[in-house]
């Protein structure tokens, strides 16, 4: 049947063109138009055809295949139709924009169709290339830029494709060598797509893609480079040179200069002339200049592939140098800012690489250092950046080199960056490369070195955290990086000398040398114990040539850290080490270490023994021991080995740190002491050895007598004995153990030696105080230790100094002998209280009186004595005073000394010290002792009549008084006349009893009349003397009156009808009432005291209106919410003192009910706590209870809390006070103010706040309990 879509459909089938072409070449578009293949390939394809109209053609075309059903027609129907015509089409038309029209519809295909469309173009593009019809010419660019689209699509592998290689190849090595730039960078281009697409599917750069033409390629591509100024071509000709290099064809070339081939024989007459290092160099320069940093990045990474291939010697990098290349880098480097870090990774590889040519880079690096400096700055501050090493290399290099070229502000700004660098780590924000950190330890080590960097101090603080960061590092990273402990190590080494080349710049700055002293002590010194047996030889002989090296500066001895050194047990680690590392440079570097350490603590050259047979010495310290067991006289080499041996033993000993058996060191000591004696009485033996000996043979005897029996030779015994007082050995002059120094002492048989051994040490020494203050020689026997064996009474140490100094005086000893021995004791006392004692108990007091009696006419010998005898009563216990007699002796040409100076003189500063003394005396009157040198005291009547004098002439000044402080020689003399005074009215009543006479000391009216039997003050005096005197004579005025007040009490207790006081009691109150306020609370106290005694006395008081003043203002300090503190309470105490007065009276006043009411009651008590009750307010609150006015319910029992919690408080601080140990401080009297300190101590002592309170809280329970 016929219908109408049959009729269409042959319509369609035989639709042809106008040229009449076969509808199967004609495809249809979208729009509903249609495309004739046979035309559109025609028209295209003929040179003639205009091209407006191909123009056209072809974007139609263009705009056709981006519709799915037309390109799918076409891709399946007719795929290779229109590669010939467009491929034709590039080659036809020197348009350009039509060329790029044509070659985007190309590459448009190519993406669409499948490889073998690919393949056709890239075939029909090579072949037109190798064909050579077309000459060089704008055609011929546009078929290169064709292939170089194509091959940069990199489809399949494109070189399959190209059928005639060499053809190719020698095509545009022709092209090449065309003056057109143009021509050359698209040569250039499809050149290096040929070898990256062939490399890419090889997987490697092996082989010779290029045919044979590597080497001419390589001389054209750097002559391009040379000449064109275009940084396109500039970039195809480096991506080109690039792969060439990878592909080894710079080696090839550096192998056979002579490999090329016969083109352009001019051409090739200059590259043979012109050596290729040079000709590159040249051909660099202009891409290393050029504007884009891209062009300048990639040649910085064809220079690192060119330098890294393995055919460049250090000639060819010579080449670069010379022809500036690194100074091109640096001006890159300065001009970039460090902006771009490709720009910085690259051109630090360059130079690195270029460093080869050591001599010519030197003087590049030189000049461009400053420019390495903000690179160094921007590496530092990413963790792990690849530039961080080259920068620091090429640093440490310049300053190595170079040292005079780099600035202190260069250095110190080098030194901060590394710093800051350390501190990240340290702080875990980033870490450090094992290679980066021993190039900042080299680095840091040639800034150090340089010049420059002794002219400021700045950079020996930055080294001060830099040591402790490295170290630290170190430390903690050993297990991983070991590696960088030994340049850790080396970096302190430096360091610490560096540390004395610039204290020229400031003498007292020691902070670099003090800090790596207390690395080493704090950090290496406990790392190094710990590990000794987990760390390699190399790092422990680092850190024992580090610690040789500290010890080894001759300008400084770093005693301390010898002392924590040797004190950590050095001598048994360096032992250790010998066993553990067994080699001979272990051996000398641990002997040499131990004669150092020898040098420092015994004096110079004392190691030297050690040094001069280190080699010989054996590693075992049994086998040490053996050697003592040997006749020396008969080996040479033997005898200098027990020299050494013997000081390790010694010195190892002074810090217990013993390295063999005590049994075994003891035995060897006695084999060498009888086996070697007559070497030693024949001074073969040298000296310090003869001491040692001595000192080693006395610890270990000592030891043996400590801990365990030991059996010993008496006979070596013996033989040390004959020794020690044959060659009178100064075993005080070296240092010695204090085991060996008491069993020295305990020895009676030496005592004599030892004696004359005591006072040549005291000639060694100038003591002052409990200090030495100067030496003769380096080290000596320690004064705290020969004052430890006096007081401590388990030696004839005190019998010794005591027979000492009485021998010195019996046999009229040297005058400078007698002051340094009379000042060593004061000195042993001051530091040991005890000794006082021991001395006293061995006859101290009639060495003493000797001396009083047989050099008083020297003022410095009996100035010496003074200090020393006030230093013995001030210190000692009165249970060991029993020589009465001699302190009487002593009592009586004290005051002999006293009257007479006196009297010719005045009151001079030893005459008051006298007083001192005579104070002291009468105190320990008071427990018994010394009563007949007391009542020697008490009774003197010429000492009397001074007192009186002094007192009375006092007493005349009248207001002028007070101007005669301490400060003046008349208040110096009446404040120790009163103080005398005191203790006089203490000591009176035990060493004369019932000879006081208390009315004749309130007698006003007739004093004058009458003769004082002992040393005494007129009450009327003492009042004249609180009321005018200054604060110093008030105080000690008042604790004599109050004294005074307290004998009349007692007096009158037990002869009420003897003691009249009632005339006398107005003005005495009025002068103690005046004085209840005082500044000094102990004043107004003490006062407070006198007025309630003397009202007891009466049992009434006259007038009552001072009393309620008083109160009312104390109850109203009381009573204020937030005033009561503890030290308004002690401000308050004489207050309270006289409200209780009043509580007391039998008949109170009736306004003190109205002071004390209810409501004031309330407030003061609820402003107590535990922590600021006082004794005297439980007193104030037990009288309110007494007299009725405090007895609500309420006020008790918060009263009975706070006394509860009270008790509490002071239980648990006595059980504190328990746990501090109370050491007695005794004063040494070279002042005039300490001995009134002491004295004034004894009179007014600090009592605590609790004195007391406990006591007076039960006295509050039981009257409260009596009254319920």
């Amino acid at each position: 049947m016929y219908s109408f879509d049959d009729d269409e459909h042959r319509r369609q089938q035989y639709l042809t063109c106008s040229q009449g072409h076969t509808s199967s070449l004609i495809l249809q578009t979208l729009e509903g138009g249609s495309i004739c293949l046979v035309c559109l390939s025609n028209l295209i394809s003929n040179p003639n055809s205009p091209t407006v109209h191909v123009s056209y053609a072809l974007s139609q075309l263009s705009h056709a295949i981006s519709q799915p059903i037309f390109l799918h027609t076409l891709l399946t129907c007719h795929p290779h139709f229109l590669v010939s015509p467009l491929v034709a089409a590039i080659s036809s038309f020197d348009d350009e924009p039509l060329a790029k029209q044509t070659i985007d519809l190309v590459s448009q295909l190519c993406g669409y169709a499948e490889c073998s469309v690919y393949g056709e173009f890239v075939a029909r593009v090579s072949d037109r290339l190798c064909s050579g019809s077309l000459s060089w010419s704008r055609r011929q660019v546009y078929m290169l830029h064709c292939l170089g689209v194509l091959l940069d699509s990199q489809k399949n592998d494109p070189y399959t494709y190209i059928k005639d290689k060499d053809a190719l190849y020698l095509n545009l090595i022709t092209g090449l060598q065309l003056p057109s730039e143009e021509i050359q960078g698209e040569i250039l281009f499809v050149i290096y797509k040929i070898c990256v697409i062939h490399h890419a599917w090889l997987g490697d750069f092996s082989g010779d893609v290029l045919c044979g033409h590597s080497s001419k390629i390589l001389h054209l591509s750097i002559e391009a480079l040379l000449k064109t100024q275009r940084d396109d071509v500039r970039m195809n000709c480096i991506a080109l040179l690039s792969v060439l290099a990878r592909g080894g064809v710079f080696e090839n070339a550096f192998e056979d200069n002579d490999e090329g081939d016969n083109f352009m024989e001019t051409n090739e007459y200059i590259q043979e002339k012109t050596p290729l290092s040079l000709l590159f160099a040249e051909a660099i320069k202009a891409p290393l200049l050029s504007s884009d940093s891209e062009v300048q990045s990639a040649t910085l990474d064809l220079i690192v592939l060119y330098l890294s291939c393995g055919g460049v010697s250090e000639k060819e990098v010579q080449v670069l140098v010379e022809e500036n290349i690194a100074d091109y880098v640096f001006e890159i480097l300065r001009l970039s800012g460090c902006k771009k870090d490709s720009l910085v990774n690259s051109s630090l590889q360059v130079l690195d690489l270029l460093s080869v040519a050591e001599v010519a880079f030197k003087q590049r690096l030189a000049i461009g250092f400053t420019t390495l400096i903000p690179v160094l700055h921007y590496v530092a501050e990413f963790p792990f950046h690849p530039a961080q090493l080259q920068s620091l290399k090429l640093l440490s290099e310049c300053v190595s080199n170079c040292p005079g070229i780099i600035s202190t502000s260069n250095i110190e700004e080098i030194s901060l960056v590394i710093k800051a660098m350390l501190k990240k780590q340290i702080d875990g924000d980033a870490n450090m490369l094992p290679e980066t950190f021993i190039l900042v330890c080299s680095t840091l080590v040639a800034l150090m070195k340089s010049p420059s960097s002794h002219e400021t101090l700045i950079i020996a603080k930055s080294l001060e955290d830099i040591s402790e960061y490295t170290i630290t590092i170190c430390l903690s990273y050993y297990g991983k990086n070991s590696s960088q402990m030994l340049h850790s190590l080396y970096l302190l080494n430096e360091a610490y000398e560096y540390s004395f080349e610039v204290r020229q710049l400031s003498s007292n700055d020691n902070g670099l040398r003090d800090c790596i002293l207390d690395l080493c002590e704090t950090k290496l010194l406990p790392w190094v114990s710990t590990n000794v047996n987990e760390i390699d030889e190399d790092i422990a002989l680092g850190v024992l040539e580090l610690f040789h090296s500290i010890l080894d500066y001759t300008d400084f001895q770093p005693k301390e850290f010898v002392d924590v050194l040797v004190s950590s047990s050095w001598f048994s680690f360096s032992f250790g080490c010998l066993g553990l590392f067994p080699t001979e440079k272990m051996k000398c570097r641990v002997y040499y270490l131990l004669g150092s350490i020898l040098d420092v603590i015994l004096g110079v050259d004392s190691g030297q023994p050690i040094r001069d047979v280190a080699l010989h010495l054996p590693s075992d310290p049994v086998d040490l021991l053996f050697l003592l067991g040997q006749k020396g006289s008969h080996n040479q080499e033997v005898f200098c080995c027990q020299s050494a041996v013997l000081l390790i033993l010694y010195t190892s000993s002074l810090y217990d740190d013993r390295l063999a058996d005590d049994r075994m060191v003891l035995a060897s000591l006695e084999q060498y002491i009888l086996l070697n004696n007559s070497e030693i009485l024949s001074g073969i033996v040298k000296p310090l050895i003869t001491e040692v000996v001595v000192n080693l043979y006395a610890l270990y005897r000592g030891l043996a007598k400590i801990t365990y029996q030991i059996p010993y030779s008496q006979d070596a015994e013996n033989t040390l004995f004959h020794l020690v007082t044959e060659k009178q050995i100064e075993i005080l002059s070296t240092r010695t153990h204090k085991t060996s120094l008491k069993w020295l002492f305990q020895q009676e048989r030496i005592c004599e030696y030892l004696s004359s051994q005591v006072l040549r040490w005291c000639r060694r020494c100038i003591i002052y105080g409990n200090q030495i203050v100067a030496f003769n020689d380096t080290e000596t026997v320690k004064f705290k230790e020969i004052a430890e064996l006096v007081a401590f009474g388990d030696s004839y140490a005190a019998k010794l100094v005591a027979c000492l100094l009485r021998e010195l005086l019996e046999e009229n000893g040297h005058e400078d002998d007698i002051i340094l021995l009379l000042n060593m004791i004061a000195s042993v006392i001051t530091l040991f209280p005890a000794a006082s004692g021991q001395l006293c108990l061995n006859g101290i007091s009639l060495a003493i009186q000797n001396v009083y009696h047989h050099h008083s006419s020297s003022g410095e010998i009996f100035n010496a004595t003074c200090q020393l005898v006030f230093t013995v009563l001030q210190s000692v216990n009165s249970e060991s005073l029993s020589d009465d007699e001699d302190w009487l002796a002593v009592a009586k040409e004290l005051m002999h000394y006293l009257i007479s100076t006196i009297t010719e003189t005045g009151c001079t500063q030893e005459a008051l010290l006298v007083m001192g003394i005579l104070c002291l005396i009468l105190h320990h009157s008071l427990h018994q002792n010394l009563l007949e040198a007391s009542k020697a005291i008490l009774l003197n009547t010429q000492l009397i009549a001074l007192v009186t004098k002094t007192i009375h002439d006092a007493c005349l000044k009248g207001p002028a008084l007070y101007d005669h402080d301490e400060a003046t020689q008349t208040g110096e003399c009446l404040i120790f006349c009163l103080m005398l005074n005191y203790f006089c009215l203490r000591s009176v009543h035990v060493v004369i009893p019932r000879i006081e006479d208390a009315q004749s000391l309130l007698n006003h009216e007739n004093r004058n009349q009458q003769s004082l039997f002992y040393i005494s003050i007129h009450c009327h005096d003492l009042c004249r003397l609180l009321h005018f005197g200054s604060n110093s004579v008030k105080l000690i005025s008042s604790y004599c009156l109050l004294e005074l007040f307290q004998r009349i009490t007692e007096q009158k207790s037990r002869e009420p009808d003897k003691v009249k006081v009632k005339h006398h009691i107005p003005s005495i109150i009025s002068i103690l009432q005046g004085l209840i306020f005082h500044s000094d609370i102990r004043v107004a106290t003490n006062c407070a005291s006198c007025i309630s005694m003397v009202v007891d006395w009466e049992q009434e008081v006259e007038t009552d209106i001072w009393y309620r003043l008083i109160t009312e203002e104390l109850v109203m300090n009381l009573a204020v919410s937030g005033r009561v503190s503890k030290s308004i309470m002690i401000h308050n105490k004489p207050a309270v003192d006289m409200a209780v007065i009043m509580l007391k009276q039998l008949e109170a006043p009736a306004w003190v009910s109205d002071v004390f009411d209810d409501s004031c009651v309330s407030g003061i008590i609820q402003n107590f706590s535990a922590g600021n009750i006082t004794r005297e307010m439980v007193i104030l609150f037990r009288e309110l209870i007494r007299s009725g006015r405090l007895n609500n319910s309420k006020h008790i029992a918060c009263l009975n809390q706070l006394f509860q919690a009270c008790r509490k408080r002071v239980y648990s601080e006595d059980v504190k006070d328990d746990e501090i140990e109370e050491k007695k401080v005794v004063v040494y009297p070279d002042e005039l103010g300490k001995v009134y300190e002491v004295i004034i101590n004894l009179i007014a002592p600090e009592l605590s706040l609790n004195e007391g309170l406990l006591e007076e809280i039960e006295v509050f329970c039981e009257t409260l309990m009596e009254l319920e």
